[in-house]
């Protein structure tokens, strides 16, 4: 909010306090409730109609005030906490596709390196009317608005609201996470008190795998709760808590995860001149770091920290990008699946989905050979035996070798069908370069083996 239109703000909402006050006034109540960042300040004229404010007393007292992950978490926090009942909103990165490299011609192949950093106009931006706003694997927000409508005599006669934001960003290589709690977007109209609303944060580790780590809090967390007031907060006021978890704590032979559950717990409460529906606000929302040092992954001998959250490796048909035919082969087999091979009607591929991440096969070099050796069979077998065209083709498998969701899943998994897949001969250099983009995206975003941890994909066009 810019320094210009901070004093008409400020006046806008102390003033009407002045009128409001008064020895033989009738009774003053406000009504609280929480909903997405994109929500108007409540509308008068509506609440003085037939019934609305009844219908707006019975929401405010039946609003939940349980907190949830992201539906895209994965690890522990995905069986032991409730899911977002919506997918978050997810940046998708963009990469430059009219660069070249290496030979002359050829298009530059490689991702961008994740975001570790989020403003508060991007985390607002991002949400929207959603729950969570994940921009990378390092770096994931939530927010709600709280939305106050003022009442005199039972009669609406103000409204205000504000919105309370949790921004949490893990810089490349570090073992610390940084939640950022901001407080922004404040509007008041009519008579009210809003500038006497006091906002209390606190913020714990809700559950841990395991449960014996010891963390390391910081910044604002070595004195919860913060409370402030709403007239305190107009600057663009906010504070950081930072956790972090040394190496060592982890589970023997899981790479030295740590998993855990962050939770936030912002409540507004009235000013003691106002009664109240209830205490507004609550365990809104929560967050699911976790820490590793696996030793196939960068800085392996402190390890890092990552969100646990499902994002997209971005695949593009562009004629310009140098991995359009694998890209081209993935989106069939998602939106057209019964012209693939093998045939198999009943054919439905991970990956294209929150609730179906494809996960990591790293450790296991004899069942990531047999998906590949599975894989050419099938292509010698429905494309011929001189589908590579002597080199200049390669045989494409969806579902990746290096998941678990491979071409020989069915021989390791008894609910996994045996045709749940697809292969295609493809160019060569297009299936190079989708694998080395597969590749860097493990690496940057510290992809670890097992059920424990997953991806999405993402078709551009």
């Amino acid at each position: 909010m810019s320094a210009v239109l901070l004093p008409a703000l400020l006046a806008s909402v102390i003033a009407p306090l002045e009128s409001a006050q008064g020895a033989d006034e009738p009774e003053q109540e406000v009504i609280t409730m929480v909903g997405p960042v994109s929500s108007k300040l409540p509308d008068l004229d509506g609440l003085r109609e037939p019934g609305a404010l009844e219908r707006l007393r019975a929401a405010a007292e039946e609003q939940p005030v349980q907190g949830v992950v992201p539906r895209e978490a994965v690890g522990p926090a995905r069986g032991a906490f409730t899911r977002a009942g919506q997918d978050s909103a997810m940046a998708v990165p963009e990469r430059d596709l009219s660069s070249v490299r290496g030979r002359a011609g050829s298009a530059a192949v490689g991702l961008p390196e994740p975001a570790h950093t989020m403003t508060t106009q991007q985390c607002v931006k991002g949400l929207a009317n959603k729950k969570f706003y994940i921009r990378s694997r390092f770096a994931v927000c939530s927010g709600q608005t709280f939305k106050q409508v003022w009442l005199r005599g039972a009669s609406p006669v103000g409204a205000s609201s504000f919105t309370a934001l949790a921004i949490g960003t893990i810089p490349k290589n570090s073992r610390t996470m940084t939640v950022t709690f901001r407080f922004t977007n404040f509007v008041a109209t009519g008579v009210h008190n809003a500038p006497g609303i006091t906002i209390a944060t606190r913020a714990k580790i809700a559950k841990s795998w395991p449960s014996r780590v010891r963390y390391k809090h910081g910044g604002a967390g070595t004195a919860m709760p913060v409370k402030r007031k709403w007239a305190q907060l107009l600057n663009g006021g906010g504070f950081k808590h930072t956790v972090s978890a040394a190496a060592g704590q982890g589970h023997a032979g899981t790479d030295d995860s740590i998993y855990a559950v962050y939770q936030p717990n912002i409540k507004a409460t009235a000013p003691p001149d106002w009664s109240e529906v209830k205490p507004s606000g609550g365990d809104l929302f929560m967050l699911p770091p976790r820490w590793d040092k696996a030793a196939y992954l960068p800085n392996r001998t402190k390890g890092a920290a990552a969100f646990s959250v499902s994002t997209a490796l971005v695949y593009s048909t562009k004629s310009t990008a140098p991995e359009k035919d694998v890209a081209k082969h993935i989106k069939l087999a998602y939106t057209n699946p019964g012209r693939t091979q093998p045939p198999f009607s009943g054919k439905r591929l991970a990956g294209n989905k929150a609730d179906e991440p494809l996960t990591r096969l790293y450790k296991d070099m004899a069942r990531r050979k047999e998906n590949r050796n599975t894989a050419v069979y099938n292509c010698r077998k429905y494309f011929g035996d001189d589908y590579a065209e002597g080199g200049q083709k390669e045989c494409d498998e969806f579902p990746f070798a290096t998941t678990y969701q491979g071409a020989a899943e069915w021989k390791h998994n008894q609910q996994a069908d045996r045709y749940n897949f697809s292969v295609k001969a493809l160019p060569a250099k297009s299936n190079g370069a989708a694998g080395t983009l597969l590749r860097d995206y493990y690496n940057m975003n510290r992809m670890i083996d097992g059920p424990d941890d997953g991806f999405l994909m993402k078709i551009t066009s």
